[in-house]
């Protein structure tokens, strides 16, 4: 009896290490990287909806097409964040923060050359403000992929912001 257990085991235990380590624990994410993640799925969400909006009620044509570009682009760079969030073991939040909202809203309510201004101004601060939020992750953070995502999202930030600055500078 002794015998065929020792032989269970001997069958059983390689087995299960296999399985386990199939299933091990996520490599650990700095604080940075999580909020990394949270904040630059935020703000994809932000540029989405916000891009929708624009497509809406945009005066211009340039700026319905840059907000075509946006929810495109946004989309794209959000479904790369997501894998990266899932395999890490990041948890992401399902819309855009207080303040984002906020200022959708505010963009909701406005139409036309009105919307124009307002919504071209904020992404052109909103740009400027993503390429340090970028570059920060990029230099300090200390997941490779999560590093990876910032370096890859920075030439698409910077010609969202070259296109509203275009677009600013024409009105």
């Amino acid at each position: 009896m002794l015998r065929w257990l020792i032989v269970l085991v001997a069958a059983v235990v390689p087995a299960l290490s296999g399985v386990t380590a199939g299933h091990a624990a996520p490599p650990d994410v700095s604080d940075q990287d999580k909020a990394f993640l949270v904040g630059a799925h935020q703000d994809n969400l932000a540029e989405i909806q916000g891009g929708q909006i624009a497509e809406r009620q945009a005066g211009k044509q340039s700026v319905r097409d840059a907000g075509r570009k946006f929810v495109e682009d946004h989309t794209s760079l959000d479904d790369q964040l997501k894998r990266v969030a899932k395999k890490l073991g990041v948890d992401l939040p399902s819309r855009p923060s207080e303040e984002q909202q906020a200022e959708l809203r505010k963009f909701a309510a406005k139409g036309g050359t009105a919307f124009d201004r307002m919504w071209v101004g904020a992404q052109v601060e909103d740009h400027g403000k993503t390429l340090d939020f970028l570059d920060k992750e990029v230099s300090t953070g200390s997941s490779p992929e999560v590093k990876n995502l910032a370096r890859d999202a920075k030439p698409v930030v910077r010609e969202h912001l070259d296109l509203v600055t275009s677009i600013q500078s024409g009105e």
